[in-house]
């Protein structure tokens, strides 16, 4: 990743989807010296048991905002239910913070997602980032996570990336960012373990020849002329 200071925006559903889905890749961001935005659309835990507590999965997620640098944003959709919210208020929640932090590049979840939230984020961010004329969102990623990406049927909507970034040197600190949420973590053989979140790294390092990798689908990229046309 080359060193350009961007605005970069992460929409994701719930506290741990960031780090799950490209916590190493937020921490190269970090490193560079980018203006990094976290917005999480939920809390993750209303669709739980009772004993679960919303507050303290967000006091996690400011935990990672702080380590990333980043400032979080929080909204309270209700979990695992963003089917029963009309689509146009969490598009305008989104669009309300792409206008307070103007990010020139955009993560999100994949749009076929086993969990209903993500795909409806996914949707909900491709809508407010519809590119009018001037709009500052030049790049849309889509990134992958685990027990939900990988759990949903296979047909032509499965997550397949095209834009790999080399984690090589930071995938120990994404596995001490995900210790903040080491309640969501789980015994291997499940993917959402340490275990399964290094198996993925080195997986899709060897598609590209490197030793770890974190992979995302570019959903849009607009390469912006530099010169003002002449009239």
């Amino acid at each position: 990743m080359k060193k350009i200071n961007r605005k970069i925006l992460v929409v994701a559903a719930h506290p741990d989807d960031e780090v799950l889905g490209m916590g190493a890749t937020l921490c190269a961001h970090r490193d560079l010296g980018d203006k990094i935005s976290i917005l999480l659309l939920a809390n993750g835990e209303d669709s739980r048991d009772k004993t679960n507590d919303p507050k303290k999965r967000f006091g996690q997620a400011k935990a990672v905002a702080k380590r990333l640098r980043a400032k979080l944003y929080l909204e309270d959709f209700p979990d695992n239910q963003f089917d029963a919210v009309p689509l146009l208020i969490i598009a305008k929640a989104i669009e309300k913070i792409i206008s307070k932090v103007q990010p020139d590049l955009v993560y999100t979840h994949h749009i076929d997602d086993l969990n209903v939230d993500h795909r409806i984020s996914c949707q909900a961010v491709l809508t407010a980032c519809r590119p009018q004329p001037k709009f500052c969102v030049s790049e849309i990623l889509s990134f992958e996570v685990l027990s939900s990406t990988e759990w949903q049927k296979r047909d032509y909507r499965s997550f397949m990336p095209n834009h790999y970034v080399d984690v090589s040197t930071l995938i120990a600190e994404k596995k001490i960012l995900m210790g903040h949420y080491a309640h969501e973590l789980r015994k291997y053989p499940h993917p959402r373990s340490l275990e399964g979140i290094d198996i993925l790294a080195k997986y899709r390092g060897i598609e590209v020849g490197l030793p770890w990798a974190e992979a995302f689908h570019i959903i849009r990229k607009i390469i912006r002329s530099k010169n003002k046309r002449k009239r």
